[in-house]
């Protein structure tokens, strides 16, 4: 799960984290209030999107007046924001963050996620902070530093301060900085946090350290913990079908291709997407039905696959283990017939109860085209789809 830059910041806050002050807004006349409130010469207006790159996508401006804030407000505010990480079309700006306006001697980078070879988490730093530290960490990588945290011990003082001296804060904020980053690894700790990224930190031009920016994302499977984060989601800013999806106990994810997967077990789906790539297709997207998948939850799998307009075949591919092939076969049926299905139907079955589940295929009669392993499904799956393109 993800949340908003303005709404990182208020739970980096509580962990002693110093960003500056700023405001939420939602149209142009909260815009000008929040700059009058935060006072000031100068202000940043931020476009609160979940997608990165927002400076690089003109989303991240510096206003010297409140004449510019209301102009900058009225270019951003409900308009499509595009940015290296959006797609060509953008997503919609429904909101916006006044902050108030710093002095910036130096900015670095600091990034905290999980090293699951290591099986903790890694605290990661740079003297290059700022719009282009994927360019850094790819030509340069030898100036990001990091350190795998002890989950018993935490961070200790000891590497908050060596980090802080790698990276070349200046001696005057390296106490500083070494507190900043003890409450980041706390709040990353505490929160079950997956990432948590603050690009930039800066040193201002009086010492102060402080987090100018700030992404933090969740692990979805940790969320039941933390009523207070899951209140903070902005459905505004995920695809409808994913959350259509999610009620249902479905896990979608939507691609660029044309064909539709319909399968049972992450594995098995990501093994689907591969083979499809691999005979010259392109998956429509990843949907994991789940091992207790009903008649019911595979209609409702139709019915978002077929929102996709770019769909020209839909491969069902299914290894029955708790999930049983007849249960998915009713399922494959009834969905085909409620939804009055249009592009052709590709299912390999496998498992539990498979002569019974090809059996009701069969005698559905259904223009349903039957595989007998996965690269015969991808190679008909694919041959379908260029067929119907």
């Amino acid at each position: 799960m993800k949340i908003h830059e303005y709404q990182a910041k208020e739970i980096l806050r509580r962990y002693g984290v110093i960003t500056p002050q700023g405001s939420v807004c939602f149209s142009m006349d909260e815009a000008v209030a929040a700059a009058q409130k935060l006072g000031g010469d100068s202000w940043v207006v931020k476009a609160q999107i979940y997608a990165g790159g927002r400076g690089k996508g003109g989303g991240v401006k510096l206003a010297r007046s409140l004449a510019e804030i209301r102009s900058l407000t009225e270019a951003m505010l409900n308009k499509p924001l595009i940015t290296p990480q959006t797609g060509p079309d953008g997503q919609v700006v429904h909101r916006l963050y006044i902050e108030q306006g710093v002095s910036i001697q130096h900015e670095y980078y600091i990034g905290i996620v999980i090293d699951r070879s290591q099986q903790r988490a890694c605290l990661m730093a740079s003297s290059e902070g700022g719009m282009d530290i994927e360019q850094v960490a790819a030509s340069t990588p030898e100036k990001i530093h990091k350190i795998l945290i002890d989950p018993i011990a935490g961070l200790t003082d000891q590497d908050a301060a060596t980090l802080a001296h790698k990276i070349g804060i200046p001696a005057s904020s390296v106490m500083a900085t070494q507190v900043l980053l003890k409450g980041l690894y706390q709040a990353f700790d505490e929160t079950d946090a997956s990432l948590l990224e603050i690009n930039p930190l800066i040193v201002t031009n009086d010492g102060q350290v402080l987090a100018l920016d700030a992404k933090m994302n969740f692990d979805d499977n940790a969320l039941f913990r933390h009523p207070d984060i899951v209140a903070l989601r902005d459905l505004d800013e995920e695809d409808p079908m994913e959350i259509e999806a999610a009620k249902h106990g479905l896990s979608y994810i939507p691609l660029d291709g044309n064909i539709g997967c319909l399968v049972n077990g992450a594995g098995l789906a990501m093994a689907t997407m591969d083979i499809i790539k691999l005979y010259g297709g392109n998956p429509a997207n990843f949907l994991d039905v789940g091992g207790g998948a009903t008649v019911d939850k595979v209609t409702e799998a139709f019915k978002i696959m077929l929102h996709n307009p770019k769909l020209q075949a839909i491969l069902v591919n299914i290894f029955g283990g708790i999930m049983k092939c007849d249960v998915i076969a009713e399922g494959v049926t009834a969905a085909a017939r409620e939804v009055k299905l249009s592009v052709p139907l590709i299912v390999r079955l496998e498992g539990t109860n498979v002569e019974l589940g090809k059996k009701i295929l069969a005698e559905s009669g259904l223009p349903v085209i039957s595989a007998t392993n996965m690269a015969d499904a991808a190679e008909k799956a694919v041959r379908a789809a260029v067929k119907g393109a």
